[in-house]
């Protein structure tokens, strides 16, 4: 129940009628309306800038629109008052019993309150992390890694059919570096002396790897030529790094639907499909591409490539599928794998890549339009970069796996909730600074800390009403009179879990997690604050000593353990039943 979206549909049907008598409907942007809670509460409970959307297109006075829908507006039964601000926002003040059904709903619904039909059952993919199978996940990767499990996670709660899928690029010349860097540490444990060069990996993270293909080989790949052990360990490094990789997402809650091999995309002959597909529309051709801007390169020269018509779909530059050795650039299977995505039927696509991905934008959404007719909207996530901090400097931990910070050392020093909790404070398109320090306190600067807190305390005082015999879990709501809970702290609750189903349906079709730990970190505040009055005075205390009020507060406790539970697991983090 969005009571929010109830009274945008009221208010663009009374909109929608004075557009018809006016002879001017189809003129004005009614997406634009909206109805939503305004900044300062003192205004009112809802508010609309419907007259302030009619008058600038009709080119009238605000007011006098606003005053012509406040007067429609003020004889719906449900409405307190209504009244004109600034230059003509409409703020509305409904009855409570519109707001206590509303907590009545919630009640009943229970943790299915919020969820919404916005996807309407739709499937999406969505793709994250994709790294490079070449060593464990770090800092970079952690970030996207969150993000994307926490979008998938609330795109499901809002009706989507959601595939989370990981891209392996397991056949590209990084895998041959990953593999003679195994072998190296695979002739160390035989004694030999080795040295690793800029093209390789020297993390220790491979002498685990190396250890295993002992196990399985001995010493017999020591004398062998490199074309006749490359393949044996390239296979065997790669499968070896994705247990790692998985075992990496495992220990930050993240599980995968599917794990999609590049090397298996090409052995299938997919990328000459895509060219072909692509062909056919007549948009591959050969021809010559102009010089890099911004840079001189010496040795550049025009050559005839085969190059894909990009710039018909809003790139910058055709781009090149082919290199001067006839091998196929890395842009090639990109495209075969979207194809792929194509194939399988999705409505929708999303890719969240690092911010170092930015180039491959506009290419990527290009292909995607070329090869879908248009159809298939592909919308690229890019993760800023986060910066750690420890005592107000910039910290480095241990750097035991290579020149990175793992995944795994951020964990076990702050614990999967807070990670997960602290890479969502930010919109994920902007730097995110993690400071251990706020990491680890207990206080009201830990917002991971100060929700887990909240939803606790809800679990402790529902223990406590079952120690009392009270049967919280058995509430019999249509008997419960929820008109008892007036205090302005009560009211300030209900009001803050009526905007649930709008939170969430906002933060799904603008695709950003981030608005869900804001929402929950204000009803956080809200919850503490009633039970801070609770202590100053006896009255305001929920297991209060009338029979009638604690029943309705209960059922108030109940639905914020419920939303603050169902808001912590679309983001991935456990709601703690004790602290």
């Amino acid at each position: 129940m969005n009571i929010f979206e109830e009274f945008k549909e009221e208010i663009l049907s009374h909109v929608s009628k004075f557009l018809v008598r006016e002879n001017i409907l189809g003129k004005v942007p009614l997406e634009k309306i909206t109805v939503e809670p305004p900044r300062d509460r003192s205004f009112g409970e809802l508010s609309t800038n419907a007259a302030l959307i009619v008058a600038q297109t009709i080119k009238i006075e605000p007011q006098k629109t606003a005053k012509e829908l406040c007067s429609i507006i003020e004889r719906d039964a449900r409405v307190e008052s209504v009244d004109i601000a600034g230059p003509g926002f409409i703020n509305l003040q409904l009855k409570q019993d519109v707001w206590n059904r509303t907590l009545k709903q919630a009640y009943l619904k229970g943790y299915d309150f919020g969820r919404s039909r916005l996807g309407r059952g739709k499937k999406i993919n969505v793709e994250y992390v994709s790294a490079n199978p070449t060593g464990p996940l770090h800092v970079g990767h952690t970030r996207g890694a969150v993000f994307g499990d926490a979008l998938s996670n609330l795109l499901e709660f809002s009706g989507f059919q959601v595939t989370r899928e990981y891209y392996v690029n397991d056949a590209g010349s990084q895998i041959d570096t990953l593999s003679r860097s195994v072998f190296l540490r695979y002739c160390e444990l035989y004694g030999q002396t080795v040295e690793f060069g800029e093209n390789s990996y020297p993390g220790e993270y491979l002498i685990e790897v190396a250890k295993s293909l002992s196990k399985k080989y001995s010493d017999q790949l020591l004398p062998l030529e490199e074309e006749d052990w490359l393949p044996l360990i390239r296979q065997f490094s790669t499968e070896a790094m994705l247990s790692l990789i998985k075992a990496d997402l495992k220990t930050i809650g993240i599980r995968m639907d599917e794990y999609y091999s590049e090397k298996k995309l090409c052995d299938a002959g997919k990328i000459d499909k895509a060219i072909d597909a692509l062909e056919q529309k007549g948009l591959i051709y050969e021809g010559k591409l102009p010089a890099p801007k911004g840079k001189v390169t010496e040795d550049w020269e025009p050559r005839d490539q085969l190059l894909f018509k990009a710039t018909e779909f809003g790139d910058d530059v055709d781009r090149p599928m082919k290199k001067s050795d006839g091998d196929w650039t890395y842009f090639a299977p990109d495209v075969a794998y979207h194809y792929d995505k194509i194939e399988r039927k999705f409505d929708k696509l999303i890719n969240v890549f690092g911010a170092d991905h930015s180039g491959y934008v506009k290419r990527m959404k290009a292909a995607v339009a070329a090869l879908s007719n248009s159809e298939i909207d592909l919308d690229i996530k890019l993760c800023q970069l986060v910066r750690l901090f420890k005592d107000g400097k910039p910290y480095k931990m241990s750097k035991r796996e290579g020149n990175f910070v793992t995944l795994r050392d951020l964990v076990a020093e702050v614990g999967k909730d807070v990670v997960r909790f602290l890479m969502l404070t930010r919109r994920n398109d902007v730097p995110l600074d993690f400071d251990f320090d706020k990491a680890l306190e207990q206080s009201k600067d830990n917002a991971v800390f100060y929700v887990q807190y909240a939803h606790a305390r809800c679990c402790s005082i529902i223990k406590k009403a079952d120690q009392k015999d009270i049967e919280s879990n058995n509430l019999e709501i249509d008997s419960i009179d929820l008109s008892v809970l007036t205090s302005n702290s009560e009211r300030r609750i209900i009001l803050k879990l009526c905007e649930w189903p709008r939170v969430v349906e906002q933060a799904a079709h603008s695709q950003e997690p981030h608005r869900i730990v804001f929402f929950l970190y204000d009803l956080a505040s809200d919850i503490h604050s009633y039970q801070h009055e609770g202590k100053l005075n006896e009255e305001l205390r929920v297991l209060a000593s009338d029979l009638t009020l604690m029943r309705a507060r209960l059922v108030l406790i109940k639905v914020c353990r419920q939303i603050i539970c169902s808001g912590l697991n679309i983001l991935g983090v456990t709601p703690l039943t004790k602290m």
